[in-house]
């Protein structure tokens, strides 16, 4: 069996399984906008680059345009064959045409034209692009498609992969195209009332590849269109013994010794309880030898790096040597596979072992969404368990004070771990409880401990044993003053 045609699209190939088959017609349809011609470019530069001919055939834009387009992505079309459509050369083709309408002389006349090329080029990648000409020349589907029938055939025999660009204008006519192509992939935009538009795209047929189904997310940049497939992992990876340690030992000890390799950790609590400092302080503590990956979706980079800093963490002196990483993900720039692409390649290419996201509600309210998010994030955290890496993921609560038992989105049941923080009352003063609630990979301490952040370091008490009110998320404390953290 021949090897699959790369479309030059690295996301795309993964899709396919390689590529398209060979020596077949392809049918590649979406609005206006969704980067039709971009992808019909990569492919015949992709051909070019591997020593084959190439043509593009523009029935609509003109040879100018489109090396505008190229010049714009940082291509040269140099060794690609430009074969435009000219006009009709006289102005009253119904003056010259009585026993024919004049658009079935001219349909008959272009498709002519275009095969003479063909067969003097013969080439081994050909991009037509678009049909929507050729629909308007046909007038009827039934004249069209039979117009499409005969070009299959005729390439049928000439050993070359093509690909049909249809602005999918007419419901009963992709209809008809999709049923003579091998394969049809769709692209979409989706505009958002805020933020970058979100384009996707989805592999509507492919005959005889299994090829990945559902919708996938691209933009278009400089260079081309970047696909961003679903994660998949084949094998899970052993993941570490030794536990994760935070460099606390009274908080490691609520812990269990730690947190797990190959786990999730959901921190959450009210605003302003310490969650993200809480989390910061094991991506901080980890050995020299491993790597971290922030993502901070609320907070400002900077700020985040010089209050750790303050806490004593030496977060600066981890990102200076590159042991750390910082992203700032600016609210709606970024989609949902763009996003879980930018942590798969931290974690394949660069090596991070340890994940921190920052926080979940900022991941909903900064990504456009228009399908589960819930299911976009189990994706995320099995493929990171499945790589052995420690992920930690902070949640807020609403609310500040009162009954605080819900979450913009339900992921307890995801996380290995849940280390829950909550303010109380004690002594006339508003105070931080730290306590776990569920761990799966091993033991931990079912106790509540006071935990006081600054200004210097972060300090974890002893265990506290008499509370009331826990359950109701508004613990107060009622014991004797001797357990509770103070100033000395």
């Amino acid at each position: 069996m021949d090897a699959p045609v790369s479309t030059g699209i690295e996301g795309l190939d993964q899709l396919l399984r390689g590529g398209f088959t060979p020596d077949r017609m392809y049918l590649i349809e979406g609005d206006p906008g969704t980067g039709k011609t971009t992808l019909a470019m990569q492919f015949l530069i992709e051909g070019r680059e591997r020593g084959e001919t190439g043509l593009h055939v523009t029935l609509s834009e003109t040879e100018i345009e489109l090396r505008a387009i190229a010049d714009s992505h940082g291509w040269s079309l140099e060794g690609i064959e430009i074969f435009q459509l000219a006009a009709a050369e006289s102005p009253r083709l119904q003056d010259q045409y009585t026993l024919y309408h004049p658009s079935e002389v001219e349909l008959v006349e272009t498709v002519q034209r275009i095969l003479d090329v063909i067969e003097r080029l013969r080439p081994s990648r050909i991009v037509f692009d678009s049909l929507s000409e050729m629909r308007l020349l046909a007038r009827e589907p039934l004249r069209y498609r039979r117009q499409i029938l005969a070009l299959k055939e005729f390439l049928a025999g000439r050993s070359c992969t093509v690909l049909l660009l249809d602005d999918h204008d007419g419901a009963e006519s992709d209809l008809q195209l999709q049923s003579l192509s091998h394969g049809v992939v769709q692209l979409e935009q989706l505009p958002f009332e805020y933020g970058r538009a979100r384009r996707r795209l989805r592999i509507i047929k492919m005959r005889g590849v299994p090829a990945l189904e559902g919708f996938q997310d691209f933009k278009i940049q400089r260079g081309g269109l970047r696909v961003f497939p679903q994660l998949i992992v084949a094998s899970a990876e052993a993941p570490r013994a030794e536990p994760i340690s935070s460099g606390l030992a009274a908080l490691d000890r609520l812990l269990g010794g730690g947190l797990t390799w190959g786990s999730t950790t959901l921190v959450v609590g009210p605003a302003g309880c310490g969650k993200s400092t809480i989390a910061a302080q094991f991506v901080a503590a980890v050995h020299d030898s491993v790597r971290a990956a922030v993502y901070l979706f609320e907070e400002r980079r900077g700020t985040f790096i010089a209050r750790c800093d303050a806490l004593g963490m030496r977060l600066s002196a981890r990102i200076r040597s590159g042991h750390i990483t910082v992203t700032q993900i600016e609210p709606g720039e970024v989609s949902p596979g763009e996003f879980s692409h930018r942590v798969r390649t931290d974690v394949d290419a660069d090596g991070a072992q340890v994940v921190m996201i920052d926080s979940v509600n900022g991941y909903l309210r900064a990504i456009p969404q228009s399908d589960a998010p819930l299911v976009r994030l189990h994706e995320l955290l099995s493929y990171l368990n499945a790589k052995g890496a420690a992920t930690l993921i902070v949640v807020a609560q609403h609310g500040v004070i009162g009954t605080m038992m819900t979450t913009p989105i339900d992921l307890s049941y995801l996380a290995d771990c849940v280390v829950l923080l909550r303010f109380f009352e004690a002594d006339g003063a508003a105070r931080k409880a730290i306590s776990v609630v569920k761990k799966r990979t091993g033991g931990h301490e079912t106790t509540i401990r006071e935990f006081r952040i600054g200004p210097d370091t972060i300090r974890v008490g002893d265990a506290l044993t008499q509370f009331q009110g826990v359950l109701t998320g508004v613990p107060r404390y009622v014991g004797a003053a001797g357990p509770l953290l103070n100033d000395a």
